[in-house]
């Protein structure tokens, strides 16, 4: 098998389920070929070898897990998972939310490199998860429902049905179990912070992000976890982990590389239709897992363009330079790459912090600067941890204790782009964000606000208090210039990819799905994934993503059902 697998969100089994098989069926019925109940379903029962479901999930992660477990609550609809990871299930170091950062780099992380970066740090790792339930598995499970100027924008930009009052509902619907930091996990240091934002900036202290819509305010995060035990909440736990042992219907092929689709030629009248995709078992094993009704691509915002590229889609040039036979020329697919882009400054603090906390990350605070702005301009993570790993690199040493603020980029306007350097599908793709692009500068310049507005907060007491000196940039980086060039030398992520197969309205040449999820061009596949924003949310985007999960399998189910949506 590939070192390098395409990713896919990830879905878990059932506690009894052994792992070893890449295969894991509800029960061993649940795979067997059954008769179509449509005529134009019967090219893709030919094979009594294939492995034939009515719908085929490509990732089971933060929208796969939706997708196949609101599908197989009807118990005459399959679905097959095919996940690249193991599953979850019983491994404490996916678990427990606290560990999110061991997980950074290690066997369940796909470890993205990022290409040449001009303007900012060439040397970021984008991690995507390999293990059942994607990045809601991997990641610190921040939980904000996205601004309703965030849904706006999308509608704006030609996503007709995902506005704000449309896309409201889907929230509620949520297994999830979104909730504040619980007061035990609230450390004093992080209380402090919040008090003294309060003080310095102004802002109101808010208690329940998800409360109200806001512009700007500070306090403890919404996570999706169990206070109780430090446990997550993720879209593997929330929606797979309690139906596991009651659906036959539903089959999870665990880690098992999907690396091309199976697109048909197009019969008299008919477009180009997606009817399966090729997948390597973890033994090496290659098979076709075809699809009666629909594949539903969920791989994320790396992996959907990549599966899409490496199967003939995408820009004409650029498949035809790598040798790659264009099926469907469609330019769109890799572009308007986004992310959240932050940086970072630290203060070495008196001695150590207390140690109870959620996951080390579990306040922050939003800023409004520009009172023309829909929603917030700037953000910030209060890390509890000297978080030094690219500072280093430039010289400067972590302190013994220590905490940070990453000033974020809620809203960045640099766009970057995705695309193949080999045919090979087990290369990696190549990451080219761009960060710091922008024809104005604003991303550089909003991060040499948040890099003055953190001075002010730490600052102000009671915070000033718990901190002895600033170790970087230091108080002698000062002047707007050398706060810029330190700002995007240390610039990190959040690990938000998103766009990359944007939705759009029909005459949107670059839209890579419509409105409705479909693929363009295409027939028998939608993807659902943060591939399909068509801009960013101001807000960490994991909710977001589970909310097209969840419309999407309203889609689907309308779809089935013979019903406009």
């Amino acid at each position: 098998m590939p070192e390098h697998k395409a990713e896919y969100e990830s879905v878990d089994i059932s506690p009894n389920e052994s792992a070893d098989d890449e295969r894991l069926d509800g029960h061993a019925d649940s795979r067997a070929e059954s008769p179509a109940d449509d005529e134009a379903y019967s090219d893709v029962n030919s094979d009594a070898h294939d492995d034939v479901y009515d719908y085929v999930v490509v990732g089971g992660g933060t929208a796969g897990s939706v997708i196949a477990s609101r599908l197989t609550e009807d118990p005459d609809v399959t679905v097959a998972v095919i996940e690249g990871g193991p599953s979850d299930v019983g491994r404490d170091d996916v678990l427990t939310l606290r560990r999110w950062m061991g997980l950074l780099g290690g066997e369940l992380d796909y470890d993205y490199p990022t290409t040449e970066q001009p303007r900012g740090n060439s040397h970021i790792r984008h991690s995507r998860a390999r293990v059942l339930g994607g990045c809601s598995s991997h990641n610190t499970l921040i939980a904000f429902k996205p601004l309703p100027s965030d849904w706006d924008e999308w509608a704006a930009a030609g996503a007709e049905g995902w506005d704000a009052a449309t896309m409201d509902p889907y929230f509620s619907r949520l297994r999830n179990n979104v909730v504040p930091v619980d007061e035990a996990d609230r450390n004093a240091i992080a209380r402090d912070f919040v008090d003294a934002a309060q003080a310095a900036l102004d802002v109101p202290r808010v208690e329940g992000f998800n409360r109200k819509p806001f512009h700007e305010g500070v306090g403890f995060f919404d996570l999706a976890y169990h206070p109780e035990n430090n446990k997550r909440s993720s879209a593997s736990v929330a929606y797979l982990h309690p139906v596991m042992d009651e659906r036959p219907n539903l089959s999870l092929w665990l880690e098992t590389w999907a690396y091309r689709l199976e697109l048909d030629a197009p019969a008299a009248g008919d477009g180009v239709r997606a009817s399966g995709v090729w997948v390597r078992t973890k033994d090496g094993e290659e098979r076709l897992v075809r699809a009666r009704r629909e594949v539903v691509v969920c791989a994320g915002a790396v992996d959907t363009p990549r599966l899409l590229l490496h199967s003939g889609v995408g820009p004409r040039a650029d498949l035809e330079a790598l040798g790659i036979p264009v099926v469907h020329d469609l330019p769109g697919v890799g572009e308007n790459l986004l992310d959240h882009p932050e940086s970072v400054i630290v203060w070495e603090t008196h001695g150590p912090i207390p140690e109870n906390s959620a996951m080390d990350s579990d306040a922050g605070l939003f800023v409004r600067r520009d009172a023309q702005s829909e929603g917030p301009d700037l953000m910030f993570h209060f890390y509890q941890i000297p978080f030094t790993d690219n500072p280093e690199r430039l010289g400067y040493e972590r302190p013994p204790h220590g905490v940070s603020m990453t000033p974020n980029i809620p809203k960045p306007r640099s766009r970057g782009r995705i695309y193949l350097t080999s045919a090979d599908p087990s290369e990696k793709p190549a990451l080219d964000f761009r960060y710091f692009t922008d024809e104005d500068d604003y991303d550089g310049r909003t991060l040499v606000d948040g890099i003055k507005i953190a001075r002010q907060i730490a600052a102000a007491e009671p915070l000033a208090g718990w901190l002895k000196r600033e170790v970087c940039p230091g108080p002698e980086v000062a002047t707007d210039e050398e706060i810029s060039e330190y700002a995007r030398k240390v610039a990190h992520t959040v690990y938000h990819p998103a766009g990359t197969c944007r939705m759009g309205a029909s005459g949107d040449e670059l839209a890579v799905v419509a409105p409705d999820l479909k693929v363009r061009g295409l027939e028998g596949i939608r993807i659902a994934d943060a591939s399909v924003f068509p801009t960013m949310p101001a807000v960490n985007p994991m909710i977001g993503v589970l909310m097209v999960g969840e419309k999407c399998a309203d889609l689907l189910v309308s779809a089935e059902r013979g019903v406009a949506r």
